[in-house]
């Protein structure tokens, strides 16, 4: 009877870990199954959201347009009692073709301020991209201005240098 009475007391324990055991590892597969489920949820959202973001900027800002403005510019320096020379290909960068068309009736005051603004540039200053990105600075404003002034509206964005050469 003492054999019989030391058996049942081994059972109970030994089922108790394996219970306890069985417990862990369900917990454990439960978790990781819940982090693969959020992990694909907040992924799967996060792609859909910004593809509506990138749907309204399309619908929002129409694309570039580049126009021209030919012929180059050309200015002449005296520098040190030598003859110097600045040649300048502009390019004028809008979003609206209607805009840009009407501007071109403007076209003459346009090169006339720029032809003023470029010949009253330091040569020494435009050798450097410092001065030069000044420059297109202040061509981009002076477009801007006859633009506002004869049109109301801010039609071109930005002015820029396609071609630049001092000499």
């Amino acid at each position: 009877m003492a054999k019989s009475d030391a058996a049942p007391v081994k059972d109970p324990a030994t089922k108790g870990k394996i219970k306890l055991i069985i417990v862990i590892v369900v917990a454990m597969l439960l978790a990781i199954g819940l982090s693969v489920g959020a992990t694909w949820y907040f992924m799967h959202s996060a792609q859909s959201k910004p593809a509506a973001a990138d749907e309204t900027a399309v619908v929002g800002k129409q694309p570039a347009i580049f126009e021209p403005m030919a012929p180059a510019f050309v200015a002449n320096y005296n520098v040190n009692g030598r003859q110097r020379y600045m040649q300048v290909s502009i390019t004028l960068q809008g979003r609206n073709q209607a805009d840009l068309d009407a501007l071109k009736v403007h076209m003459p005051v346009i090169r006339n301020n720029l032809v003023m603004l470029f010949s009253g540039q330091d040569f020494a200053t435009l050798a450097t991209p410092v001065g030069q990105e000044m420059l297109r600075q202040k061509a981009t404003a002076s477009v801007q201005e006859v633009a506002q002034k004869e049109l109301g509206k801010v039609v071109i964005e930005q002015l820029l240098f396609t071609n630049f050469v001092l000499q």
